[in-house]
C-alpha cells in the first residue's frame, strides 16, 4: 500500500513538472486553453446519441493538442481509461432497456443500446483526456487562477485549489500510519476490519489538524479568500493566445456541423 501512496505521490508531482515545459501549447494563456476546452466540451457532448462516426472525430482534439504540448497520447490515453468502469456502469442499462435494432452485420443484429453504450464510453473518454490535456499543460494553480480571472468566484475557486492539495496532505498521512503500521506488525499483512475503521477514523482526524494548522499560517501570511497573484505571473494576453482560441473554436464547430454518420449509414446499409 505504502507503494502505491508513493506512486500516486510520484505521478502528481510528474504532472506539475509536465506543467512547467517549455511548448507552444504550454505558452499559451490559461485562459485561452480553459475556452477551447469547454468549447471541445460543448460541441463534443451536444452530438446526438446515436452518431458514432461524428464522435470519433473529435479525437483529433486530444491527440493534436498533445502534439502541440509535446504530450505523448498514450499516458494520456491510459489515465483516461480509469474513468472507464464508471461510465461503463452508466450506459451499461442501455443494453437491456433499448433493444430496437439499427443494422445488421452478416447475423449480427446492432441494437440502438449498444450504440448509445459506446457513445456514452467515447464521451467519459474525450472528456477525461481533453482535461488531462488542460492541467498536463497548464498545471493546477494555473487553472484555478485563470478560472478566477475569468470571472468565476473565488470561493469556487479556491475550494478547487483546496481540495487538490488537501490530496497531498492525505497521502502524506496516510503514507506516515502506513509506516507506523509496518513497524509494529512484525511482518502481518492482513488485518481484522475493525483495524481498518480505526485507521480511516485516525486519518480523517489527522489530516483534518493538518489542514487546520496550514490554515492558521495561511491566515498569518494574509490570505484573504483569493488565489494570489505574483507581479511576475500577471497574465499577458497575445496575438496568439485569440489566433489559438479561433482556429480552435472555428475548427470544432465545424467538427460539429459535419456529418459522417449519413455517408456511414449508408455504407452499413449497403454492406
Amino acid at each position: 500500500m505504502k507503494n502505491r501512496l508513493q506512486h500516486v505521490l510520484c505521478a502528481l508531482d510528474a504532472m506539475e513538472r509536465t506543467a512547467r515545459m517549455q511548448s507552444p501549447l504550454h505558452r499559451t494563456d490559461a485562459r485561452a486553453k480553459l475556452l477551447v476546452t469547454v468549447v471541445f466540451l460543448v460541441t463534443m457532448l451536444s452530438v446526438p446519441p446515436y452518431r458514432l462516426p461524428e464522435l470519433l472525430l473529435f479525437f483529433v482534439f486530444p491527440i493534436f493538442t498533445c502534439a502541440m504540448g509535446g504530450l505523448r497520447y498514450g499516458p494520456i490515453f491510459r489515465r483516461s481509461l480509469v474513468v472507464l468502469p464508471f461510465v461503463a456502469f452508466i450506459g451499461v442499462f442501455n443494453l437491456f432497456y433499448d433493444r430496437e435494432p439499427v443494422f445488421r452485420v452478416g447475423a449480427l443484429v446492432v441494437t440502438a443500446g449498444w450504440i448509445s453504450f459506446l457513445s456514452i464510453i467515447l464521451r467519459g473518454l474525450l472528456s477525461v483526456q481533453a482535461l488531462l490535456v488542460l492541467i498536463g499543460s497548464t498545471g493546477y494553480y494555473r487553472l484555478c487562477r485563470s478560472l478566477q480571472q475569468l470571472g468565476v468566484p473565488a470561493v469556487f475557486t479556491t475550494q478547487l485549489l483546496f481540495v487538490y492539495r488537501y490530496l497531498f496532505v492525505l497521502i502524506e498521512e496516510a503514507a506516515a500510519m502506513q509506516q507506523a503500521r509496518d513497524a509494529r506488525s512484525f511482518g502481518r499483512k492482513s488485518y481484522p476490519l475493525k483495524v481498518w475503521g480505526t485507521l480511516v477514523g485516525q486519518l480523517l482526524i489527522r489530516t483534518f489538524d493538518r489542514a487546520e494548522r496550514i490554515s492558521r499560517a495561511m491566515l498569518a501570511r494574509g490570505f484573504t479568500g483569493r488565489i494570489p497573484e505574483g507581479m511576475s505571473e500577471r497574465p499577458a494576453w497575445k496575438m496568439r493566445d485569440t489566433l489559438f482560441l479561433a482556429a480552435w473554436c472555428s475548427a470544432l464547430v465545424l467538427l460539429r456541423l459535419c456529418r459522417p454518420a449519413e455517408n456511414f449509414s449508408m455504407l452499413i446499409n449497403n454492406f
